[in-house]
């Protein structure tokens, strides 16, 4: 497991959104209303950036901007069609004011 520093928290304020990379990964991180989550920066439809997209903060899910298909940030499954494969999320903690996010 290795930790990612991603940004200080007050950098990263509700509806925002940040992309990190590690390796070959892109993650996107997305402070939805207060709580910060952490999902695969690819749409599993065609790969399109999810970062890109719309959040919404209601529902806590991002939407493609390709063809619209959005993920639940809290899990990383699509809610709605043409993606039906989940997007990898990963473990997201706030340490001394910096948001840092787990990875394998």
């Amino acid at each position: 497991m290795e930790t990612i520093d991603v940004c200080p928290l007050a950098d990263l304020p509700p509806g925002a959104m940040r992309l990190v990379e590690w390796d070959d990964l892109e993650i996107g991180v997305f402070n939805c209303a207060g709580t910060i989550y952490a999902i695969e920066d690819r749409c599993s439809h065609d790969d399109g950036p999810l970062v890109e997209g719309e959040l919404h903060q209601d529902r806590c899910a991002i939407e493609c901007p390709r063809h619209g298909s959005e993920f639940d940030l809290r899990t990383g499954k699509p809610l709605t069609l043409p993606a039906y494969e989940p997007v990898d999320t990963f473990p997201v903690r706030v340490e001394d004011g910096v948001v840092k996010v787990d990875v394998e």
